[in-house]
């Protein structure tokens, strides 16, 4: 089964990370709104100690169809930690920058906007889940992808993204590092019949018979002695729509060790069942990792992705 978990992980991490570049960040030629100056030492500022979170839901977020084992959630109005975001967004001049920070800074859980025109990026620091802050940047009327989400310096994968692609189910989770001891999680699912479903990170990303051959939920020797595993994400509740979104954080998980493993969907809340989906979880940009851009022969550039891949509908 090991070999059969390497095969898939090396061939969905290339499919999704072929565009990844390994380009150091550029100076900002805009500063942020903060004056926060994005730099190595900025991130080595101590965060809220990650041992005071357990399987928390953020309720900044917009209203959500997804719950995570309420049970161990005694702080339903803490926020999400704290981390970096960029978005490739299409500007040409101050005048967009401009218009991007001042949409920015209206949403609640950004702590710093910085934004660096010559290369079309834009930093965003604060606990604003992806999804919220997509649907601000698009509301400027421009194009904006997400391309790198992290911590940088300390951690040497920050960032991993599981794709559904249907042929029923499609959605997208995310997963970022926040420190050694806690991830930060974000998921948008559609194609659900409405309900509740078990969802879990799988020992293996073997997808030959689907979310069956995904194996048992990862919980490494180490967590072996506590009363659910470690992978265990709890309980999906979709809405009428069969769509769901979750943005919240699971302690004690490190992105590093899940990448190759699966992610998968169940149609009942105890996953009894064979499972309804899965996919192979992948390393993803990190910050300062993706800032390449394919041009055409006239000089128009063509987006590497789009906003589609974490909003909750049919691609």
């Amino acid at each position: 089964m090991g070999f059969l978990r390497t095969v898939a992980a090396a061939s969905t991490t290339t499919a999704i990370t072929a565009a990844l570049t390994l380009n150091s960040i550029s100076p900002s030629s805009s500063s942020s709104h903060n004056n926060h100056n994005f730099t190595k030492p900025f991130f080595n500022q101590p965060f809220s100690s990650p041992n005071r979170f357990g399987l928390i839901k953020n309720l900044t977020s917009p209203p959500s169809a997804l719950h995570m084992d309420t049970k161990q959630a005694p702080k339903l109005d803490a926020e999400l930690p704290e981390v970096m975001t960029e978005f490739m967004v299409d500007m040409s001049c101050e005048g967009c920058v401009k218009a991007v920070k001042n949409k920015l800074q209206t949403v609640n859980g950004i702590k710093s906007v910085d934004v660096d025109l010559s290369n079309q990026v834009v930093r965003i620091f604060g606990s604003s889940p992806v999804k919220t802050m997509a649907e601000a940047l698009e509301q400027t009327g421009r194009k904006a992808r997400l391309i790198g989400q992290g911590l940088p310096g300390d951690v040497l994968i920050t960032a991993a993204v599981a794709e559904f692609k249907g042929p029923q189910i499609f959605g997208v989770v995310r997963l970022a590092q926040v420190s050694m001891e806690l991830a930060r999680i974000e998921a948008n699912f559609s194609g659900l019949s409405p309900g509740k479903h078990g969802w879990s990170i799988n020992e293996f990303g073997d997808l030959t018979r689907g979310a069956a051959s995904t194996g048992k939920v990862f919980n490494p020797v180490n967590q072996l002695s506590e009363e659910k595993a470690l992978g265990d994400l709890g309980t999906l509740e979709a809405d009428e729509n069969g769509e769901a979104f979750f943005s919240g954080v699971k302690k004690n998980l490190k992105i590093a060790d899940l990448i190759g493993r699966a992610i998968a969907v169940y149609e009942n809340e105890d996953r009894g069942d064979a499972g309804l989906a899965a996919a192979v979880v992948a390393r993803s940009a990190g910050v300062g990792e993706n800032y390449k851009k394919l041009c055409t022969c006239d000089g128009t550039t063509i987006w590497e992705a789009t906003n589609a891949d974490y909003v909750s509908s049919k691609v």
